[in-house]
This record gives C-alpha cells, structure tokens and sequence, in this order.
C-alpha cells in the first residue's frame, strides 16, 4: 500500500485528491496539511512514501517544506509537487530542493494516479520540454566547486544527456544499443558521482554546470 500525505492550503482541493487516491486499491491518504509548516510536522508523524505538495502555501512554502524534508528524514519521502503553472519558478526550486517531479493542478485522475505510483516506485516524473524552459535564461548559482560532471566516463555521460530529455532506461538501452541492466548500472555510476539523489537531481546538476545546454 502507498501512503500519501497531501498538502495544499485548499481544502477543496485537498478534498478531490483524497476521492481520487483513496479509489485507487494501492493508494490511501494518510493525513493533509494546509501549510508547509504543517506537512513537515504531519511526515515526520506518519512517514508517509508520498507527499503530494503544493508549492504555493502561507507561513512556509512548498519549496523549504520539501528541503527541510530532505534535510531531516532517512528516508525521506518521495515529493510530487502539484502546480497551477508549469512555467513557475517555484517549480524549479522545489526540484532543487529535492522534489522527485511535478505534476499540474490540471492532470486526469488517472495521470494523477499513475504519477502517484511511479515516484513512489522510485522513479522521476518531469517533462523535458517544461524543465529546459525552466532552466532557460535562470542565473546558475554562484558556485566555487569544480563541476561534478567532469567525473563522468564518456559512456555516463551519454546516459546523462539522454536521462535530460526524458527517456527511461529501457529507452536509453535501444538508443544505446546496451541491456537495460547496463543502463541501470551507468544510471547509478552516474547519480553517485554527482551526489544526486535521484533522475530529477542529476538532470538539474547537468543543466546548471552546463554539462547540458537547455537550448
């Protein structure tokens, strides 16, 4: 079973996510928030493996809820941040700050449900096209550290630029012309040499060391 804590400071939308997961056999909703000081505190009680999260919210945003999740839980849960706008810069800081993907207010059911399963399962949920305009024209972070990408072997960093435009690992595999067990394995090299914590934080480090392009 995949538990779930929602937060958003609407109650009404809290309300139709919680009818449209709790439908679901192998989703249940544990417990809500309506502020990002709340949600910290309701995780830390309940542990759940998902945390549907608003990045608009009062007192503490979606985007410190997320990074003082990451900061203070092992294991941390997963973060599905749930936007109004897929162009917001509020977005892309919450990845950041360690969010697994993002999702719209405006999703099916289904595409809700599915996204649910999938971060839950490990995986990242972004959209190639709306994270390249998201990085497009942003200002790097003032960093005096070498690039970690220039750890990566030529084949990693093959894996890594198709990982950027959204292919899973038995996509990169045909694209490749590797097992996908193969790709797995660069996928791993490739997160630990950059310290990521998963897909969505390699991607983000190889557009902002310029390892890629968002262009």
């Amino acid at each position: 079973m995949i538990r779930v804590v929602i937060a958003d400071d609407e109650r009404l939308v809290r309300l139709g996510l919680r009818a449209i997961l709790d439908a679901e056999p192998d989703l249940t909703v544990v417990g809500e928030a309506s502020t990002g000081a709340e949600v910290v505190s309701v995780v830390r009680e309940l542990r759940p493996d998902v945390v549907l999260m608003d990045v608009r919210m009062p007192e503490v945003d979606g985007i410190r809820a997320t990074g003082q999740l990451m900061a203070t839980l092992d294991p941390a849960p997963r973060v599905l941040v749930v936007t109004t706008f897929e162009n917001d810069d509020y977005v892309y800081e919450a990845l950041r700050a360690g969010a697994a993907g993002f999702l719209l207010k405006r999703a099916t059911a289904e595409e809700m449900v599915q996204a649910v399963r999938l971060v839950a399962h490990g995986d990242s949920l972004l959209f190639p096209n709306a994270l390249r305009q998201l990085v497009a024209g942003r200002r790097v972070p003032a960093t005096t550290a070498p690039p970690r990408t220039d750890r990566l072997t030529e084949r990693e960093g093959q894996v890594l630029r198709l990982m950027t435009t959204g292919l899973n690992n038995g996509e990169i595999a045909e694209r490749l012309v590797v097992s996908p067990e193969t790709v797995k394995t660069h996928v791993g090299s490739v997160l630990a040499k950059l310290g990521a914590r998963d897909r969505t934080q390699a991607v983000i480090t190889a557009y902002e060391s310029g390892f890629v392009q968002p262009g």
